[in-house]
């Protein structure tokens, strides 16, 4: 499973840039994020910058995160995804319109 990192820019020089997530601090890659400033998050990944991101997703993804590590360690998740839960799951459109005309398959 691959996972992305929301991290923040710290400073930045030429396509490299220092960045921290609170906990730790990178040298990561901006060549596919030319547009990232000091002060935005970012989604990294295995040491790059992939796309820059909202400070609340950057919130709601470390927030994730740190709910994973808790189940990991056998706790429980708290509130982490209960964005998630409180609208249950959806079908893809194509699926929801064949659900809607009485179909039982796609």
């Amino acid at each position: 499973m691959c996972v992305g990192v929301p991290m923040r820019i710290a400073a930045i020089d030429g396509i490299a840039a220092r960045a921290e997530d609170g906990d730790r601090e990178a040298l990561i890659d901006l060549s596919l994020t030319p547009a990232a400033r000091v002060g935005d998050w970012v989604l990294t990944h295995l040491g790059t910058a992939r796309e820059v991101i909202a400070p609340g997703e950057a919130q709601k993804i470390r927030a994730a995160l740190r709910a994973l590590d808790a189940v990991m360690a056998g706790g429980t998740p708290g509130d982490a995804f209960a964005d998630i839960e409180a609208r249950g799951p959806t079908l893809p459109p194509h699926l929801q319109a064949a659900l809607d005309a009485g179909r039982a398959e796609g």
